[in-house]
C-alpha cells in the first residue's frame, strides 16, 4: 500500500500532505529510495565512532553507552577484553619476542589472574624484567598506548585469527562429548573399524562423566552447588561406585542420606534420561572450568593433584 492509498484510507492526509496528493508518490519513492539503500550494505559508509556521535545527538548518554556495547559484541568490547580471551600459552609465546616494557604495559591492561598466568607461561628471566618495569612504570601516554594497542590489532591478533583453527581430533572430540551413549558408542564403533589411530585420539580427547572423578574435593563441592538435586539422583543412577562415593563423600551426611534415598524412590529408570543427566553435568563441569572456578583434569593426567 502506497502513501496516497493509507492517507485515502484514514481520510486525510497528515501535514503539508493534506494540501493534495501530487507530493505523495514523491514522498513515496524516497521511502522506497531509502529502504533499497539500508537494505544494500555496500552503499552505507561509516564507522563505529560516527555510529555513536549521530546517536549522541538524539539518544541519552547511557541509552547510547548500551546501545555501542551490544554493537561491540561479546567477544570483547575493546582490545585488551579480546585479549583476556586468548590462551595465555598463545600470548605469552608472542610476547616474550616483544620488549619487556611493551609486555609490562600489555600485562597492566588485562586482568590479573590472566597476567598471572601470562606471565608464569614467560621466561623466567624475561618475566623478571617485566616485572621489574611494571615496578617502575608510571602513568603510560596515551600515543604511546594506542601504538601497543595497534600493534596488538594488526600483528596478533590478525595472526591469531588465521591460526588459532583447532586440530580435528579435538573439533569431533567435543561434539561426540554431546552425544548419547549409545550414539557416541556407534559412532566410534564405526569410526575404528575405518581409522583405529583417528579414534583412539578422539577416545583420550573426550571428557566423560566418569572422568569426573578426578576433580578435588573443592571442584566437587562447586559442581553440586551448580546441579539440580533431581538431575544429580538420575546421573548417579548410572554412575560408578567410585564416581558415587566421591559426590556422596564430599556433601553432608544428612544431603547424603536423603540423595540415597531419592535414588532408591526412583526405581528403575531409563538409560535415555541418566545420559541426559549426566551430560548435563558434564556441561555444568565445563562451564565452570571456563570460569575458572574448577579445574579439569585432562586425560593425560598432567593437571592431575598431587599430595
Amino acid at each position: 500500500m502506497g502513501v496516497a492509498d493509507r492517507g485515502r484510507g484514514q481520510g486525510t492526509l497528515p501535514g503539508h500532505l493534506a494540501a493534495g496528493c501530487s507530493q505523495a508518490p514523491t514522498v513515496e519513492k524516497l521511502f522506497v529510495h531509502f529502504a533499497a539503500e539500508v537494505s544494500t550494505i555496500g552503499t552505507l559508509h561509516g564507522s563505529f565512532e560516527a555510529a555513536e556521535r549521530l546517536l549522541a545527538g538524539i539518544m541519552p548518554r547511557d541509552k547510547v553507552s548500551q546501545i555501542m556495547d551490544e554493537i561491540r559484541g561479546p567477544a570483547g568490547r575493546t582490545m585488551w577484553d579480546k585479549l583476556g580471551n586468548v590462551n595465555e600459552q598463545v600470548l605469552a609465546t608472542y610476547l616474550k619476542n616483544e620488549y619487556p616494557q611493551t609486555v609490562a604495559v600489555v600485562l597492566q591492561k588485562i586482568k590479573p589472574e590472566h597476567a598471572a598466568r601470562v606471565i608464569t607461561s614467560l621466561p623466567e628471566d624475561f618475566a623478571m624484567e617485566v616485572v621489574m618495569r611494571m615496578l617502575r612504570m608510571e602513568s603510560v601516554q596515551k600515543d604511546i598506548l594506542d601504538k601497543v594497542e595497534n600493534t596488538l590489532r594488526v600483528e596478533f591478533m590478525s595472526n591469531l585469527a588465521r591460526t588459532s583453527r583447532k586440530d580435528s581430533h579435538e573439533t569431533i572430540a567435543d561434539i561426540f562429548n554431546y552425544l548419547d551413549r549409545q550414539t557416541e558408542d556407534r559412532f566410534l564403533g564405526s569410526l575404528e573399524e575405518r581409522n583405529r589411530d583417528s579414534a583412539e585420539k578422539i577416545r583420550a580427547l573426550m571428557f566423560t562423566f566418569e572422568d569426573l572423578a578426578r576433580l578435588d574435593p573443592g571442584g566437587v563441592q562447586t559442581l553440586l552447588r551448580n546441579v539440580e538435586k533431581d538431575k544429580l539422583g538420575l546421573a548417579l543412577k548410572g554412575a560408578s561406585d567410585k564416581l558415587k562415593d566421591l559426590f556422596f563423600t564430599n556433601m553432608s551426611e544428612r544431603a547424603a542420606k536423603i540423595l540415597r534415598e531419592d535414588m532408591d524412590a526412583m526405581g528403575p529408570v531409563r538409560l535415555r534420561d541418566v545420559d541426559e543427566a549426566q551430560q548435563l553435568m558434564v556441561s555444568a563441569a565445563k562451564t565452570l572450568a571456563e570460569s575458572g572456578d574448577i579445574v579439569l583434569a585432562d586425560n593425560k593426567g598432567e593437571d592431575e593433584l598431587v599430595y
